[in-house]
């Protein structure tokens, strides 16, 4: 089971542990976005501490319509307490959390500031 929290903004958070290929770490605060159908996003600065591998290129299309294009790279997130090593699609803006990682998973939010955010493993 994965928790976190509402924040003041109503974003549900949640605190995930990465690991780059070297053994570079950090620890981030990431929005779960349901209506991202990635893994992750991370900002340029947070891919180059970690020193992630490039992987791909991928494409989006945005509710405007707008078609933007981004690299993506890998990275071993510690997930529900077990390593996994997902896809992180490079943005410039908060850390995202979507849809790709929580499959088999339900999630749980209640929404008021300080409100919980549970993510757990289907049974």
């Amino acid at each position: 089971m994965i928790q976190g929290v509402v924040n003041a903004a109503y974003e549900p958070i949640v605190r995930l542990a990465l690991e780059g290929p070297s053994g570079q770490s950090r620890e981030i605060d990431a929005v779960v976005d349901t209506g991202f159908n990635g893994f992750l996003t991370l900002p340029p600065r947070m891919i180059v501490e970690l020193e992630l591998p490039f992987q791909s290129e991928g494409q989006a299309t945005l509710a405007n319509g707008s078609v933007e294009f981004f690299d993506v790279y890998g990275v071993t997130a510690s997930w529900d307490g077990h390593p996994r090593f997902v896809d992180v699609d490079e943005a410039d803006t908060t850390p995202l959390l979507g849809m790709a990682l929580l499959d088999g998973y339900s999630l749980y939010v209640e929404v008021a500031a300080g409100g919980p955010v549970v993510i757990r493993a289907v049974e």
